[in-house]
């Protein structure tokens, strides 16, 4: 999302999304549909839909998986001005010890949350990271999706289409039914439930699209 090298700008750049986050989130307007009650969790979302995660009904327990890049970083200091904890390392960058750091978390009983298609892309495709993590941690993920026709939902010109709310716009949240993973699950069927969390946010967007006006008046 940003092309920054040096400490001095990231560092200050840094404390201007939290500042901005602060004033931003007493605007936030999100409605949350078929939130999960039970924990932990995995909940899986596309890059560009990571704000939806200011919506989440228990973000002090909330975890969030975000790459040691200068990108990251900047996106780090955005989430715990949410309130959300971070865990830093990526599939290439401390992968392993992130890993087992969300494992962890999730042992204990908090929720996880992963941007399935991060930090680089491709677009749109489920790396196996959820998969490995719901299988070793045995939760579930949950599928969720991030929708408003607002134009003041704005789409950035990035890899990831990235989407930001302006001042109140409304917008829905829409969580999946479970998908678990077994903990025998060999490579080949790793495979299978990749593409079932794939299908399923696609199904899940398609959806809060068709029926965005319906879910954000019910009850």
């Amino acid at each position: 999302m940003f092309k920054i090298n040096n400490k001095y700008k990231i560092a200050i750049l840094s404390f201007l999304i939290r500042k901005f986050y602060t004033f931003e989130s007493w605007f936030y307007n999100c409605k949350n549909i078929n939130y999960p009650k039970d924990k932990p969790v995995i909940f899986a979302l596309w890059h560009a839909h990571q704000c939806a995660l200011y919506a989440n009904e228990d973000r002090g327990n909330l975890n969030v998986m975000i790459s040691k890049s200068n990108d990251g970083e900047i996106i780090a200091a955005a989430t715990e001005e949410m309130g959300i904890k971070v865990i830093r390392g990526s599939h290439k960058r401390a992968g392993a010890s992130a890993t087992l750091n969300m494992i962890e978390k999730l042992e204990q009983g908090e929720n996880a949350a992963i941007t399935i298609d991060g930090p680089r892309g491709p677009k749109g495709v489920v790396k196996d990271g959820v998969i490995n993590i719901a299988k070793l941690a045995q939760v579930p993920i949950i599928p969720m999706t991030w929708y408003s026709p607002s134009k003041w939902l704005l789409k950035f010109d990035t890899w990831d289409e990235f989407r930001f709310p302006i001042l109140g716009v409304k917008t829905i949240a829409v969580y999946g039914e479970p998908i678990y993973v077994p903990s025998d699950c060999s490579k080949e069927d790793a495979e299978i439930y990749r593409q079932k969390v794939e299908t399923a946010l696609n199904d899940l967007y398609k959806y809060a699209k068709e029926n965005f006006k319906e879910l954000r008046e019910s009850k």
